[in-house]
C-alpha cells in the first residue's frame, strides 16, 4: 500500500550534514574541556621562578650560589669568578695566573659546572669603573681571543665583531662605549658590536657624564675633536683641547692654553673675563675668577658675582652655592632659596625633589617650591617604583614623592611580610598586620626580592625566609657591612664591589 501524498514529498535526511554537525559539537565539547583543564592547572601552579646567580666564598675557596639559597656549584675554585648576568647561567674563571710573567688562563662554565666556548683562547668580561672606584661590567658582552686576536660575542655566544683587534677595552666611566685597538691606532663600538668609530685615533675621550652626549676623539696629530653616539662629525679635529664639559649647543675648547666658549659653527662665544669654565648652564657660563665661582650670560654679562667657593646648576637656573664652608640654593638672581646650613645639597630629576645633607647625614627634602616636606636618614630612594625610605626616630618610613606616607604594605607589593617596631624592638607582621614573627630583634631588614630579611640580636646578625621562619641564628658581627643583605644562610660580602656572598 503506498503512502499518501503527505509522505511522498517529505524531503529526505542529508546524513552529510548531520555527521558535520555532530563533529563540530564533539570538537567544541573537547576544546572547552581542554581550556577548563589548562585554566585549573595554571590556577594549581606557582608562576616559575627565575634564579639567580652570585659568587660565593666558603673555606677560602669559591663556587656559584643561587638566589634559593642553594649551591650551584660548591665552593672548589681558586679565584672568584665573575657573574656578568645574575640571571645567567654563565661564570668566568681565571686560573694559572702567573704574576712574575703576566701570564693566566680563562674558561667559562654554565650552572652544571661544564666548560663552554672551548674554541676561543679566552674569555673575559669587560671591566668598568665610575668616578668613586665602583666597578660594573658592561652588559651582555664579553670580549674574546682567538689566535692573538680579540673580538666581541654576546652572552649567548654570538659574536658580533670581527676577530682582528690587538686590544679592547671599556672606556672608562661610560657605559655602552668600548675600545678597540689595531696597529697602534683606537676606534669605538658598541655594546652590540656597532662601530662608532674606525680605528684612527691616539685618545678617545667621554663627553659629559653618559654616552648619548659624545666622544671627544685625539688625532694622530694632537688635535681634538668631537663625534656623536653615531659618530658623525660635530667638531673637526683641529682644536688643541676640547674640555669635558656637557652642551648640547656650546663647548669649551682650548687655544693658546686658554678657554674659549665656542658654537657648533666654530663661532667664539666668550673668550675673556674668567679664568676656567666649569659648568655650561641654562643661561650662561659657570666659571671660576681668582678661585671663586660666578655665573656669566651667553653675552658675555656677569649675572652672579665670583664670590662664592662652589656653585653648580642642580635644576634649570637653580644653583647650589657654598660660601662660608656651608651650602644652600639660590636662583641666577641669588634669591636664597635654601639656607646655607648644610654640607652637600643635590636635586633628584626624576623624584623632583631637592635633598639636603648635613655633616651627620641627616637628610632634609624639599620639594620643588623649597618647601621642607621631611627630615630623617635617607635611607633610600626609588625611582623604579617611586619611594623614598627614610629613618626617622630610629624607625623607618616610606613616602611616595608626593611626601604622602605610606604603608610599607603599598610599597613592596610582593612582600608576604613585613618589617614592625613595637617597644623598641622589631618583628615582623603580614600584610593584614597579624603578628608573624615576635618582637625580639634590636635591628632587621625587608625581606629582597629573594625572599630573605636580615635580623640582629645581641649584636649578631642572622636571617628569616618569607614564611617568617629562621634561616640562621644571629650568628654574624656585620658591624664593618655598609648593606647587611642574606641569602639564605649567605650573608653580603664586605667589598660591595665584589658582589658575593660568605658564611663568615
Amino acid at each position: 500500500m503506498g503512502k499518501g501524498k503527505r509522505y511522498d514529498n517529505e524531503p529526505k535526511l542529508n546524513y552529510t550534514k548531520v555527521f558535520a554537525v555532530a563533529i563540530a559539537i564533539i570538537v567544541l565539547i573537547i576544546a572547552i574541556i581542554a581550556i577548563k583543564n589548562i585554566l585549573t592547572k595554571a590556577k594549581n601552579t606557582k608562576p616559575l621562578e627565575i634564579k639567580n646567580y652570585f659568587a660565593v666564598y666558603q673555606d677560602e675557596k669559591w663556587g656559584i650560589l643561587g638566589s634559593d639559597g642553594e649551591m650551584v656549584i660548591e665552593p672548589m675554585y681558586q679565584e672568584m669568578p665573575i657573574v656578568i648576568d645574575s640571571s645567567k647561567d654563565i661564570f668566568l674563571y681565571t686560573y694559572d695566573i702567573n704574576e712574575e710573567e703576566g701570564t693566566y688562563k680563562t674558561k667559562v662554565i654554565n650552572s652544571k659546572n661544564e666548560e663552554i666556548w672551548t674554541k676561543y683562547d679566552k674569555v673575559e668580561s669587560l671591566e668598568n669603573y665610575d668616578k668613586s672606584g665602583n666597578v660594573w661590567y658592561e652588559k651582555d658582552v664579553l670580549k674574546v681571543q682567538k689566535d692573538g686576536k680579540w673580538g666581541l660575542i654576546t652572552l649567548n655566544g654570538n659574536e658580533i665583531s670581527e676577530i682582528i683587534y690587538d686590544d679592547i677595552k671599556t672606556l672608562k666611566g661610560v657605559e655602552n662605549s668600548i675600545i678597540v685597538e689595531k696597529d697602534g691606532n683606537i676606534g669605538l663600538l658598541n655594546n652590540k658590536g656597532i662601530k662608532i668609530a674606525d680605528t684612527e685615533y691616539s685618545q678617545i675621550f667621554k663627553f659629559g657624564e653618559d654616552y648619548k652626549n659624545g666622544y671627544i676623539t685625539v688625532n694622530k696629530e694632537n688635535k681634538y675633536g668631537l663625534i656623536s653616539l653615531s659618530g658623525e662629525k660635530i667638531l673637526e679635529n683641529n682644536q688643541e683641547k676640547i674640555e669635558e664639559i656637557y652642551s648640547d649647543k656650546y663647548f669649551v675648547i682650548t687655544e693658546n692654553k686658554k678657554q674659549q666658549l665656542i658654537d657648533k659653527q666654530g663661532n667664539k662665544i666668550l673668550t675673556e673675563n674668567f679664568d676656567e669654565i666649569k659648568q655650561i648652564a641654562n643661561s650662561g657660563i659657570i666659571f671660576t675668577k681668582q678661585n671663586k665661582y660666578g655665573l656669566m650670560d651667553f653675552e658675555g654679562n656677569t649675572v652672579i658675582e665670583p664670590t662664592y667657593e662652589e656653585l653648580k646648576e642642580i635644576n634649570s637656573d637653580v644653583f647650589s652655592a657654598k660660601k662660608d664652608g656651608k651650602t644652600g640654593v639660590i636662583d641666577k638672581e641669588q634669591n636664597e632659596k635654601i639656607a646655607f646650613l648644610y654640607q652637600d645639597i643635590n636635586y633628584n630629576k626624576k623624584a623632583g625633589i631637592y635633598i639636603a645633607d648635613d655633616e651627620n647625614y641627616k637628610s632634609t627634602l624639599l620639594d620643588t617650591n623649597f618647601e621642607i616636606k621631611v627630615m630623617g636618614i635617607l635611607s633610600e630612594i626609588n625611582t623604579d617604583i617611586g619611594y623614598m625610605k627614610l629613618n626617622i626616630d630610629d624607625d623607618y618610613k616610606y613616602y611616595n614623592f608626593k611626601f604622602e606616607e605610606k604603608k610599607v604594605q603599598d610599597i613592596l607589593l610582593s612582600n608576604r611580610l613585613f618589617m614592625k617596631k613595637e617597644n623598641g624592638k622589631y618583628g615582623f607582621v603580614d600584610s593584614k598586620g597579624n603578628k608573624v614573627v615576635d618582637y625580639i630583634y634590636d635591628d632587621a631588614t625587608e625581606f629582597n626580592k629573594y625572599g630573605y630579611a636580615a635580623v640582629k640580636k645581641d649584636g649578631l646578625w642572622g636571617s628569616i625566609n618569607s614564611e617568617g621562619n629562621i634561616v640562621i641564628e644571629p650568628t654574624y658581627n656585620l658591624e664593618d657591612n655598609l648593606i647587611i643583605d642574606f641569602i639564605g644562610k649567605w650573608h653580603l660580602g664586605l667589598d660591595l664591589n665584589m658582589n658575593y656572598y660568605c658564611d663568615k
